[in-house]
């Protein structure tokens, strides 16, 4: 993967026509002699560091790429539910591993609690007594993952750098669901394995102290998701109709009763029972009159609705909720608009934030975890020239405690700012963006770079981002446009991106390139494409169909043909089949296929790179 960046970057640096800076921050590795003479992003590709001349006269020091995509020094750090240690993910040999120390101790005190050497632990959480941290890990990326456990206060075994792990569930060519993790029953862990039936998973209750499974539902009803009370009851069951409709289940001892549904271009679903075990808060944008997505109320026993809060200046859906550990009350609501926006339920969150604020001027603020008394938080701060700084917040004392930086060798002072910006699309449409321009000079006539997100349906959001950073520090405009079909604007943006790939949504990325020309921002003939995923298929229809709109495309697993994608969706993704075909176009029709086939980019001109890992997309 390392090799295919440095080819990467080097592609789209010799494309925008950019020499070598006056010196590199970071590593400083002397210049080999074989690559004297060559360009900037030749010697980049083959590993060393920038040359000798300045890109352009005032932009900072050129950043060493490590700093920026290498693995983070200390990163996803998580306070235990007693609130007596703190876990978070360090390299070891390189590879990405969970550590432990006391609160109240240094880093470098931590203790190693896992081994991997060939891919990074993606995500782990403790158990609700403290006494295991649980982790799933795949097999060398093939998706099939597995759930462990370590206890944090064992110690390494004689020889071993340390504690045993504990595979919980032990399957092959099986992809475990973890659900939930019950207040009332911390040595348990709901899971839905997929070995009877590859496309859906049966629910089990898994007992962490000895990895006992126990069954609890067989999933022959196409459930593709098990909701739980705070008393660790199952309640209430997600599944998709074979039209694409979405619908909430009541999970009654006989079977499963329909007790809210909304329909396929609407979104709906659960997020939290409330305290009295009756309701369940539900977000929902359901209604031929609704577009912004709100929270209501919902009794599942008599469908009775109440709204509870849509976005009061009704500009974005409703983003999240934040409820106390300690009373289970509502404190908090967030909406992603431009920046994040916080409304409160609770005074003394309310005071909490504003004292956070005053003590980190100019931050967001972000809870990434909290010991269930709520007398601890672990803060986040972060921003678009800040990757994210940890802090240990003591409510009750008023401390505040600095934990850790993350990418703390990378200098803050060279990044760029990113800006929320906006411009009209073929058809009029507004198109939300992000812009990032380099630091220290005019920008007029750059090189530029417009990186589509994946998903299709997902969205871009303000804050540090790797890419941009790296481009803007080597003298490029950076545009990340959340076109059409992206989600968080309502439901009708959303569903302007129906049956678009390749159209109007490709439209949305295109206009974008014509913003910052028009703007004198770029320079038209050194402009570049990249992206993954859906930002993958937006490059390459990009350069298939508007060729003389970019000089260089790089797609990362981006699918060029588009029945081969639908026809490549794993198993364990039926549930979203039906929602994909009436997004996109129904593989079983002849006039699907061929509107597939149609906007497939299955030719392009000019230079591309293609990467493909994983049990998808199929290499094409």
């Amino acid at each position: 993967m390392r090799h295919m960046w440095k080819i990467v970057l080097a592609m789209l640096l010799v494309c925008s026509g950019l020499g070598a800076q006056e010196k590199s921050v970071g590593t400083t590795k002397a210049k080999p002699a074989a690559t004297a003479g060559k360009s900037a992003a030749v010697a980049e590709a083959q590993g060393a560091p920038a040359g000798q001349k300045a890109v352009q006269k005032g932009l900072p020091p050129i950043i060493d790429r490590e700093l920026i995509f290498g693995n983070p020094e200390i990163i996803n750090a998580q306070v235990s539910p007693d609130g007596k240690y703190l876990a978070f993910l360090k390299p070891w040999n390189d590879t990405r591993n969970i550590w432990v120390k006391k609160t109240d101790e240094p880093f470098s005190a931590a203790r190693l609690l896992t081994t991997e050497k060939k891919r990074p632990i993606p995500q782990y959480l403790w158990s609700r007594d403290a006494k295991y941290i649980i982790y799933v890990k795949d097999n060398d990326g093939d998706e099939n993952f597995n759930v462990y456990a370590v206890d944090p206060s064992a110690k390494a075994t004689e020889g071993a750098e340390a504690p045993p792990s504990r595979d919980l569930t032990g399957l092959k060519g099986v992809r475990v669901v973890p659900y939930a993790v019950p207040k009332s029953d911390p040595d348990v862990v709901y899971i839905g394995l997929n070995d009877r039936d590859k496309a859906w998973h049966d629910l089990y209750k898994l007992k962490i102290s000895t990895g006992e499974k126990t069954l609890m539902r067989k999933n022959t009803e196409r459930i593709a998701g098990w909701f739980f009370d705070l008393n660790g009851q199952l309640r209430l069951a997600e599944r998709v109709a074979d039209n694409g409709d979405q619908e909430v289940l009541r999970t009654d001892a006989d079977g499963f009763k329909k007790v809210y549904m909304c329909g396929v271009f609407e979104s709906c679903g659960p997020v939290r029972f409330h305290k009295d075990g009756k309701r369940v808060y539900m977000e929902t944008n359901k209604g031929d009159d609704v577009n912004l997505a709100g929270l209501v109320l919902f009794d599942p026993e008599t469908a009775k609705i109440e709204p509870v809060e849509s976005d009061p200046l009704k500009r974005v859906d409703f983003g999240s909720a934040m409820f106390s550990e300690a009373t289970d009350d509502l404190t908090m609501t967030t909406y992603l608009d431009d920046r994040t926006r916080r409304y409160f339920k609770d005074k003394t969150v309310e005071a909490d934030f504003k004292w956070l604020n005053e003590k980190l001027p100019g931050k967001e603020i972000g809870i990434a975890s909290r010991s269930l008394d709520e007398r601890l938080w672990l803060v986040s701060a972060y921003g678009d020239t800040e990757p994210g700084q940890a802090y240990l917040f003591d409510r009750t004392a008023h401390k505040l405690t600095e934990q850790y930086r993350v990418r703390e060798r990378l200098p803050r002072e060279a990044l760029a700012s990113m800006k929320p910006v906006q411009y009209k699309s073929s058809d009029g449409l507004e198109i939300p963006a992000y812009l990032t321009l380099p630091k220290g000079i005019e920008a007029k006539g750059l090189p530029a770079l417009v990186i589509p997100h994946g998903g299709p349906w997902g969205r871009d959001v303000w804050g540090y981002n790797s890419l941009a950073q790296f481009f803007a520090n080597r003298g490029y405009a950076v545009l990340m446009p959340n076109f059409r079909g992206s989600t968080g604007y309502g439901k009708k943006y959303l569903n302007a991106g129906n049956g678009e790939w390749g159209r109007k949504m490709q439209d949305d990325v295109t206009w974008g390139v014509k913003y910052v020309v028009d703007q004198g921002i770029a320079d038209p003939k050194r402009v570049g494409i990249l992206g993954g995923s859906y930002g993958g298929y937006a490059t390459l229809a990009g350069v298939a169909f508007t060729p003389d709109v970019y000089a260089a495309a790089v797609d990362i697993v981006g699918p060029s043909n588009l029945i081969t994608l639908l026809e490549s969706i794993p198993p364990y993704w039926e549930s979203g089949r039906k929602i994909m075909y009436a997004r996109m176009a129904d593989l079983g029709t002849a006039e699907g296929k061929a509107w597939l086939k149609e906007r497939s980019p299955s030719s392009c001109k000019g230079p591309t790179i293609r990467g493909s890992t994983g049990p998808r997309p199929s290499r094409l």
